[in-house]
């Protein structure tokens, strides 16, 4: 979805209600970040409004693809435009990544997973909020949580592992049904409360805490890029003028005597 849609969702009624129930859950897993550096990453601003006064350092990292918006609105913009796997920081420098509408979104989601590993400090945690695909939110495109991919618990856990990041805790939100409905909105803690009890599988999101493994291996070598400097390429002659090319080569030979003729 584009920013701005993302950005008019969550300044409406149904959004505020998404917002409050998934930022509850993620405050159970980090209820502190005092001291800590903190990263989000896809729109993960909405969430990130409660870790402000805590962090030592703040940056929302917003995908090319989606775009970007200022925030905060008072004091100075910590967003930015990013690619999603060329982060621009240095390795093992961040303390927490909290990644919301990034995961199903991304059109590289290994080599996201693997830059996050990267920038992940020894034992720092990335918070992962994705669209469950069993849930009723992934199945109606009127919110963020309908586009891009859903995903299953296990399709998760594999997902993490391939990137070298081992999952440490599970939760959910969002049974509340995705209406623009009040008597819905107002019941919402409500139906947080009998979906945690009566079907867990069935939630709008999942949301999975995973930490750093650590081996003896290094991270991804990761592409060198265009410097701007072209160079030439040589093409073999066809076979019925190799002979007069020999002939009338003009490339610089290295001679014995170390000069170049």
């Amino acid at each position: 979805m584009d920013v701005i849609d993302l950005r008019v969702f969550y300044g409406g009624e149904l959004g505020n209600v998404a917002r409050r129930l998934i930022a509850h859950r993620m405050r159970a897993r980090w209820p502190s970040v005092k001291g800590m550096r903190v990263v989000g990453l896809g729109y993960a601003t909405p969430f990130m409004g409660v870790l402000r006064d805590e962090a030592a350092m703040l940056a929302a990292f917003m995908p090319a693809r989606q775009g970007v918006v200022h925030w905060p609105q008072e004091g100075p913009c910590v967003t930015t435009l990013v690619e999603e796997a060329y982060l621009p920081l240095e390795d093992a420098s961040v303390d927490r990544v909290l990644v919301v509408h990034g995961l199903e979104m991304s059109e590289s989601l290994p080599d996201m997973l693997r830059e996050i590993w990267r920038v992940l400090t020894p034992d720092g945690r990335v918070l992962l909020v994705v669209p469950n695909r069993r849930g009723m939110w992934a199945r109606f495109d009127k919110t963020p949580f309908g586009h891009g991919r859903p995903f299953s618990r296990g399709q998760l856990t594999q997902y993490l592992r391939d990137a070298l990041l081992s999952p440490s805790g599970w939760s959910t939100a969002l049974y509340v049904p995705p209406f623009d409905r009040m008597f819905l909105k107002r019941s919402a803690a409500a139906w947080e409360r009998l979906g945690l009890w009566l079907w867990t599988a069935f939630s709008g999101v999942i949301i999975v805490e995973a930490t750093k493994q650590v081996y003896a291996v290094s991270p991804r070598r990761r592409a060198k890029r265009w410097s701007g400097a072209l160079r030439p390429v040589l093409v073999p002659a066809p076979a019925t003028n190799q002979a007069h090319n020999r002939e009338n080569r003009t490339d610089r030979t290295s001679w014995p005597d170390g000069q170049n003729h």
